[in-house]
């Protein structure tokens, strides 16, 4: 599935062309992750030849020494520049429980790598990332696997987020309609 998902990327210009400023960034270590990701799988397994709008591209670093939040939105401006129309979402995870609390009402302890990050994400299917090397080989960070994510599979992910706060996250991000295959376990 690894080499599945490398090869869905890289046959998909506009991907491609993310990773490829996020990579300009030089940040020690990132990834594109999220619903970038799942939409480029699950639009490949359903034969859509028109990608699903993103809301946003999901841009993750892990930064411990500098959580000033200006650092996330110059980072954005930058990307902005690199590769204009993308709607970029920057997020230093090392500074994610600052403002978890204030977000979603309970208090989360500091993560301790990008890692570590991407295993808190609130479901399996989308707790993957992929990243450039310096090498221009595309690297995947799926502390899960990709089971979930290619077969269409919506599990709750507790580490994080709670029961409630993942059933508001089905009704905003999970469209049946668009992706007919899913199967979500709520």
């Amino acid at each position: 599935m690894a080499e599945r998902l490398r090869s869905l990327v890289n046959d998909t210009p506009w991907f491609m062309r993310a990773l490829q400023a996020v990579a300009q960034l030089d940040l020690p270590s990132c990834c594109i992750g999220a619903g970038a990701v799942r939409n480029l799988v699950w639009d490949a397994l359903h034969g859509f030849e028109v990608p699903s709008a993103l809301s946003d591209i999901d841009v993750a670093y892990f930064d411990a020494g500098n959580l000033q939040p200006q650092c996330e939105t110059q980072l954005r401006e930058r990307l902005e520049m690199l590769s204009p129309g993308m709607p970029w979402e920057v997020c230093n995870q090392a500074g994610v429980h600052l403002w978890f609390e204030a977000y979603f009402g309970y208090a989360v302890s500091p993560l301790l790598s990008l890692e570590d990050a991407i295993a808190s994400w609130p479901d399996y299917a989308t707790a993957v990332g992929v990243y450039l090397e310096a090498n221009g080989n595309i690297n995947i960070i799926a502390p899960y696997g990709l089971d979930d994510l290619f077969n269409m599979l919506v599990r709750h992910n507790p580490v994080r987020i709670s029961a409630d706060g993942y059933a508001r996250r089905l009704v905003e991000k999970y469209d049946v309609q668009r992706w007919p295959r899913l199967t979500i376990i709520r």
